[in-house]
């Protein structure tokens, strides 16, 4: 399609139109940014409001030059949970060592954020809701590309035609499976699942992480405040994933507590909570790695696109410097095959160096083998007598952020797209 071909598609004075599927982080960012270069934006989501709450997620290196550009930063200061200690147990329950949390997480302290998820797509969704549309309880259901645009029907009814789709909805993304094909394409397992699930913090923790680990498995409680419930994880190595168990929930509970049966500690007691929890969520600990992120007017962003793994903890990051990138190329660029082409050449090597933490073999807080154990054990006896880092992982902050330029005829209301 030629420039002058493309120019038609967007008459004089009118805003170049996108849809984004997905209101958890990449999605709102994209938005924010998308609408300040001056774009119209519609962001559909399927779930009815706002998750609430949620796990903790990190927000560290060029990610935290993101947020701070939003203008959110002392928000999210102010939910910062400020882990206190890091405790780990043997089988026996009796304790290994306890460090500072970002000792193991490669973060620096009093610089690195750590809040609730729910924390961060609400500061998110803030920044934008004024200026945005918000398509809530409601999901992309076709998508069909042409020269023109992409007409997309939706679940709920209805159809609109926009210029540009970008998928931000996850892990299991609907939208790539839409353009792309199917999950197992791009879908690198790492060899572990998990059950993660909230109970009452009958345990007397306070802003503080407890692991129990055996070989082959662990047990975690994660306080992040002072409040009457943690949040509970039940992680277990297992060498292909349980494809059958992800059709029913009975099935994922019946799985963990087969692999948890005689473990001690506080884990009866977490299996019995995991069978009456009503937010049990049961996944693999896995990456996307894909060749292309966007497909004619398609896009993807965040952990639709690579989603890195939570053994990183940079997923949350990766989704917001990702989303400040490619708004920056699509304001940059006159044609969106040229600003999707910016947005993965100028993003990539951050991303492979951040999907690539996970490295081989045995993720260091699961080791598999009880050899491998008692040398990750004795790792940990060493790091507790470590001054704290003043520098986080080189990976973290690879990447600086460029400033865009939005074109002339993108300010000026005209775009070819």
């Amino acid at each position: 399609m030629t420039g002058t071909d493309e120019s038609r598609d967007v008459p004089g004075g009118r805003r170049r139109t996108v849809l984004i599927s997905g209101a958890s982080i990449a999605g709102p960012a994209l938005a924010f940014w998308l609408n300040r270069y001056g774009f119209a934006v519609t962001v559909v989501e399927k779930a009815g409001a706002l998750r609430e709450g949620g796990y903790p997620i990190d927000v560290r290196g060029t990610a935290l030059d993101v947020v701070r550009r939003m203008g959110i930063l002392p928000r999210l200061r102010d939910a910062h949970i400020d882990l206190r200690r890091l405790t780990f147990l043997d089988e026996d329950g009796a304790e290994v060592t306890s460090l500072a949390p970002h000792t193991v997480t490669g973060g620096v302290a009093g610089a690195d954020l750590e809040v609730r998820r729910g924390a961060l797509a609400d500061a998110l969704h803030s920044a934008v809701r004024d200026d945005v549309e918000f398509l809530f309880d409601d999901s992309i259901d076709t998508l069909d590309q042409h020269r023109h645009g992409v007409d997309v029907t939706f679940r709920r009814g209805g159809s609109r035609t926009f210029d540009l789709v970008v998928g931000a909805d996850g892990l299991h993304s609907h939208t790539r499976g839409l353009v792309f094909g199917p999950e197992d394409r791009f879908h690198r397992y790492l060899g572990y699942c998990f059950a993660g699930f909230t109970l009452p913090n009958t345990f007397g923790l306070v802003r503080e992480t407890t692991m129990w680990n055996a070989p082959g498995r662990a047990a975690v409680l994660y306080a992040v405040g002072d409040g009457d419930d943690v949040h509970g994880f039940l992680n277990f190595a297992r060498r292909q994933p349980p494809l059958a168990a992800f059709r029913d929930p009975e099935a994922q509970r019946d799985l963990v507590e087969a692999v948890f049966a005689d473990a001690g500690w506080e884990v009866p007691g977490m299996l019995a909570a995991m069978r009456a929890a009503d937010d049990l969520f049961f996944d693999v600990v896995s990456q996307i790695r894909m060749p292309r992120w966007a497909d004619g007017r398609v896009a993807l962003v965040g952990d639709a696109a690579y989603a890195p793994s939570f053994l990183t903890g940079q997923g949350s990051s990766l989704a917001l410097v990702g989303a400040y990138m490619l708004a920056g190329s699509l304001a940059a660029e006159r044609d969106h095959t040229a600003a999707f082409a910016a947005y993965e050449r100028d993003s990539r090597p951050f991303v492979t160096l951040n999907q690539d933490l996970v490295g081989t073999g045995d993720a260091l807080l699961f080791p598999t083998t009880a050899r491998a154990l008692e040398e990750r054990n004795a790792l940990l006896r060493g790091l507790a007598a470590t001054p704290p880092a003043t520098e986080g992982r080189p990976a973290h902050a690879a990447l600086v952020l460029p400033e865009f330029t939005p074109t002339a005829a993108l300010s000026s209301g005209r775009a070819d797209v």
